[in-house]
């Protein structure tokens, strides 16, 4: 099982922690079954760059980023050495922590 550690850009949001997160599931999925509001205008399918995170800490429990994963972050707003797409950060079999920062999400449209 997983902690993930969430910050946010976003004004009035409040750092959340989520505990027993399971391995399989994604950063993506995580955030939605814990009402963490992230976008995710195509679906969760590497097909766009809206489920954009930070990835601060904890890249060893996911897989390594992919070429097409890194087109997509290419086209995502302020983009960082450790940005991520979240719909691409699957958890490995296991347990540990991961710190993840939101960009705001009021900036990007769709859904």
């Amino acid at each position: 099982m997983y902690t993930i550690n969430f910050k946010f850009e976003q004004k009035g949001l409040e750092p959340l922690t989520v505990e027993n997160c399971l391995p399989d599931d994604s950063i993506l999925e995580v955030a939605l079954k814990n009402n963490i509001h992230l976008h995710h205008n195509c679906g969760g399918v590497c097909a766009c760059s809206t489920c954009h995170i930070y990835l601060n800490s904890g890249e060893h429990h996911i897989e390594e980023l992919s070429d097409k994963e890194e087109d997509f972050i290419d086209r995502a707003r302020n983009p960082r050495i450790n940005s991520r797409l979240s719909c691409q950060c699957i958890l490995f079999d296991g347990s540990g922590t991961l710190d993840i920062t939101i960009p705001d999400q009021t900036l990007i449209h769709g859904e």
